[in-house]
């Protein structure tokens, strides 16, 4: 029977690793649902990477099996192996097909970076959020700060090329602190320890940071910015889908980083109008409330109090607990 040449081997290995990889690489689930204008450029890019992923770690390991396979030790054969010292078409290939996959990210990356406002943020004045230190708590946000601070953010995710030189439809300062994130609504007055933004609209987000390095992450988005102390930086985009959010800090800030969690709302228009008029009116009524407390400062009964329903045990157990400990 006549051999098949290893040409079409290799052409049918090819075919296959390409279907396999493709198809898997357009197909997973590995990222959250989209949620945000800049959520397709992103996940875009994550699957042309993971797709060649696929197909590298298809061939590698393909070739590390039939290798074992074809060559491996047979029975009674103590011969020495082909003496090869090196094959140099082989050693190009591999040197340059990497070489061309690498600069093609690169490319492309720096495309999406661009097409998602990374070359220019917008550099609008812009005026902080404020924290103050109130009894009871090491730090917290007040409703009566009306002080005002012009900086103009330098550095981030800003306007889109589509959108350059446009005044972002809603402003919004946020400040990290340990640990919780604060946001300020300069148009309205109004403070919040959760991001509330009308979907389509276009959001521009002024970071800063109280002490130390921060990063605001809404992995639905696919946006992450860090918050620099002294630094500002800005984040601007769209959200796409009404819903809610969650809001990590993805930079290690201190002993309490994995709690430093919020969300945001995305609403739909009307809903946003009536959240932002029940706040005005309501923060009108209460102008000293605090709205972020630093967990350091809580006891244990108080930071676990939120928890007892997730455990399946009352308040009294949990008190005689820690009463028991002490």
């Amino acid at each position: 029977m006549q051999q098949i040449p290893v040409s079409l081997w290799t052409l049918i290995a090819g075919i296959v690793v390409t279907a396999i990889s493709v198809w898997i690489g357009q197909n997973h689930t590995l990222l959250p649902v989209q949620a945000s204008l800049q959520a397709p450029l992103v996940d875009g890019f994550f699957n042309i990477m993971f797709t060649i992923a696929i197909a590298l770690f298809l061939v590698v390991e393909g070739t590390i099996v039939v290798f074992l396979i074809q060559f491996r030790r047979r029975r009674g054969d103590d011969t020495d192996g082909a003496p090869i010292e090196g094959n140099l078409p082989l050693e190009v290939f591999w040197t340059a097909i990497p070489t061309l996959i690498v600069l093609g990210l690169g490319i492309y990356s720096v495309d999406v970076f661009n097409r998602m406002g990374g070359f220019e943020p917008a550099g609008h004045p812009h005026s902080s959020a404020h924290i103050a230190h109130m009894p009871g708590s090491a730090l917290a946000a007040t409703l009566n700060d009306t002080s005002q601070a012009t900086v103009a953010p330098a550095i981030g995710i800003g306007a889109s090329p589509t959108t350059q030189g446009k005044k972002a439809d809603l402003v919004v300062d946020v400040k990290g602190i340990q640990y919780a994130w604060i946001f300020n609504y300069p148009d309205s007055g109004i403070t919040s320890g959760e991001l509330h933004v009308p979907v389509g609209a276009d959001v521009q987000l002024n970071l800063s940071a109280q002490d130390v390095i921060h990063s605001f992450w809404v992995p639905n988005f696919r946006l992450k910015q860090d918050a620099l102390p002294g630094i500002p930086t800005e984040l601007r985009f769209v959200a796409t889908k009404p819903g809610t959010y969650p809001v990590v800090c993805a930079e290690l800030c201190g002993g309490y980083h994995g709690s430093m969690r919020t969300q945001v709302v995305v609403h739909t228009p009307e809903e946003y109008d009536s959240w932002r008029t029940e706040n005005q009116i309501a923060q009108q009524q209460d102008g000293h409330q605090v709205v972020a407390v630093n967990p350091s400062d809580l006891s244990t009964s108080e930071f676990l109090a939120p928890h007892t329903h997730d455990m399946g045990i009352s308040a009294v157990t949990l008190e005689s607990m820690v009463i028991g400990q002490e």
